[in-house]
């Protein structure tokens, strides 16, 4: 299994494919496995980066509080490794929130930004209750719990179901509540007019606790376009997998020279 060791800390990682690079971030609990179907997909045409985040999956325990900014750090010490100047920085929900967070700690790295489902902060009641209560779960490491649950959302076939739930439980409660406690608290809504690089924005239209990210990130995002798929929630990269990779690749294919 590929490795890398970044400040103590050992991160899994999965290359596949060949050409234009795109880093894949998940969000809390969830693994490199959540973007299965993305791998598969557009690997035949594009060169696909997944990791797990520091505490989750195959990566070990981070002895370091888990921030976003030490995220984005790793994702950049593992783009080195790699020997990827440029790539197209992809997150799915907090992980896009991450990936708003690369593009401004590291624009020179970046081809361009793709957010699924994803904000710029957490600003309401309902939103921030579910975060609350992942955060006291992962508290009281009720990590299969937590595992369960968002195993059980974010798959679509039994077998699916089963893989991702054996990876997710190898995750660290503290790191897992850690990433949870830096969705409350991170905010870089205020600095989003300092991203130059295109953003493609894609949301599910029946998720409609997110009409409002949607929006905030439409308005204050100077490059980026908004895209909707129809009858989906917030799942994207497992609910709505053709669609996803059929808008990413349109994107991706329009600004490889940026």
């Amino acid at each position: 299994m590929p490795f890398i060791m970044v400040n103590g800390c050992k991160l899994y990682f999965t290359v596949q494919g060949q050409g234009i690079p795109i880093l894949f971030i998940h969000p809390p609990v969830l693994t490199h496995l959540n973007f299965d179907y993305q791998i598969k997909d557009l690997s035949k045409v594009y060169q696909v980066v997944a990791f797990d985040i520091r505490g989750h999956g195959r990566s070990s325990c981070s002895e370091q509080p888990l921030t976003y900014s030490l995220i984005a750090d790793d994702m950049k010490q593992l783009l080195d490794h790699l020997n990827i100047k440029k790539a197209f920085i992809c997150g799915y929900s907090t992980g896009g929130t991450i990936g708003l967070d690369f593009l401004l700690s590291y624009p020179e790295r970046a081809l361009g930004g793709i957010v699924i489902s994803g904000m710029s902060e957490v600003s309401d009641w309902f939103l921030k209750n579910r975060i609350m209560i992942a955060i006291t779960l992962a508290k009281l490491k009720a990590l299969p719990a937590l595992a369960l649950s968002t195993s059980w959302t974010n798959t679509n076939t039994k077998s699916s179901f089963w893989r991702m739930l054996k990876e997710e439980n190898k995750g660290s409660s503290q790191n897992i509540e850690e990433y949870y406690k830096s969705s409350l608290s991170y905010n870089c809504t205020n600095q989003l007019e300092n991203i130059k690089n295109p953003v493609l924005l894609i949301y599910g239209q029946k998720d409609k606790g997110f009409y409002r990210y949607a929006k905030l990130l439409h308005e204050k995002l100077p490059r980026n376009e908004l895209k909707w798929i129809q009858q989906v929630k917030h799942q994207l990269p497992t609910k709505a997998a053709s669609e996803l990779n059929h808008l990413m690749k349109q994107f991706i294919n329009t600004h490889k020279e940026c």
